[in-house]
């Protein structure tokens, strides 16, 4: 009886061995270096490798966004130093009419009234147009670093070593392997790139 299970027991185990040496000594010729590539110059669509980079050090990093950045913050200055002027020219002519208040007749405090009222309609239409002109530059400077990196991507992966680069925000992912993280490629050669732009 012991015989009997011992020579069962080798019989199984060899058939496990071989069964563990037909499953992991498979052709290897898939690596995970670079995805297949057909001889049309198309990945193999069972091949998908993605790379990722980190925006917010590309914010903090790249030298076009650190004068986007500037840019936009002296173009706020500007609107809020006007519309500062503008409102305190406002509380002047104000404070200059209630002064006036006791000797106006009622045609000159109908006017002053008017005065104020359009006063107050410029103010608030220059203040839209101020924020709408900064929506608009705000848009287009993005839209610029957002070109700019997608120009340096494609020189990147000429060679289609990634099927995907994405950009990694908290939130939309929930794992990353650091070996497809490219930010710091990324970030010297966009600097590289714009180092020659910025002495023009």
């Amino acid at each position: 009886m012991k015989n009997g299970l011992l020579a069962l027991n080798i019989v199984l185990l060899v058939a496990v061995g071989v069964l563990y040496f037909l499953h992991f000594s498979g052709d290897r010729k898939q690596t995970a270096s670079a995805p297949a590539v057909k001889a049309d110059g198309k990945h193999d669509p069972g091949q998908c490798r993605i790379a990722y980079f980190e925006m917010d050090s590309i914010e903090s990093a790249y030298a076009l966004v650190k004068d986007v950045k500037a840019v936009l913050d002296r173009k706020e200055g500007e609107i809020n130093n006007e519309l500062a002027r503008m409102e305190r020219d406002f509380r002047t002519k104000a404070a200059e009419y209630q002064a006036q208040a006791v000797t106006m007749n009622q045609t000159q405090s109908e006017m002053a009234q008017r005065d104020m009222q359009q006063r107050q309609q410029t103010l608030q239409t220059r203040e839209a147009q101020l924020r709408q002109e900064y929506q608009v530059l705000q848009a287009n400077k993005q839209q610029e670093v957002r070109k700019k990196i997608e120009e340096y991507l494609k020189g990147y992966n000429a060679n289609g070593t990634y099927t995907y680069i994405m950009s990694y925000e908290p939130g939309l992912f929930f794992y990353k392997d650091s070996a497809y993280n490219i930010t710091g490629e990324l970030i010297r050669g966009l600097n590289a790139d714009y180092k020659p732009a910025a002495k023009k």
